[in-house]
């Protein structure tokens, strides 16, 4: 019997609220180990505002940096899942690539938490999950 989804993309910028999205996607997905469950996270880029590219280029650098060692604390967590699990570090505007990935990457389910940070950690805002819940073509759980 099929269950309610087998691919699930968690949006996750390392919010408390995306911490809470991570674990009920976790407890959701150990009830069925053939759902896959894809981890994506979204830096925004820094918007040029002066001739400065080198010091953009140094925070790009460092908040890609921060993002892989955000990476492994995920892995890590995933890890305790006997399902296929997957991490991305994407570019761009959170909520128009989160929607793209779920639309390309045939997607069914999405979990995403109801407010982000700033700053590095601002790839899941409130604004981004009120996007994709009205843009995704499929179900989303927002999470507080």
């Amino acid at each position: 019997m099929k269950g309610i989804c087998t691919r699930m993309v968690v949006a996750y910028d390392h919010s408390e609220s995306s911490q809470k999205a991570l674990d009920m996607a976790m407890t959701m997905a150990s009830q069925n180990e053939e759902i896959v469950i894809d981890v994506v996270m979204v830096i925004k880029p820094e918007v040029v505002y002066s001739v400065h590219s080198v010091s953009l280029l140094a925070k790009y650098e460092l908040r890609q940096q921060e993002a892989q060692e955000i990476r492994k604390e995920v892995e890590q967590k995933l890890s305790t899942l006997s399902n296929k699990t997957r991490t991305y570090i994407l570019d761009g505007d959170p909520a128009e690539v989160i929607e793209e990935f779920v639309r390309v990457n045939d997607v069914d389910f999405i979990v995403i938490g109801n407010r982000g940070l700033h700053g590095l950690k601002e790839m899941v805002l409130g604004s981004v999950s009120n996007y994709v819940l009205h843009k995704a073509n499929c179900p989303v759980l927002v999470v507080k």
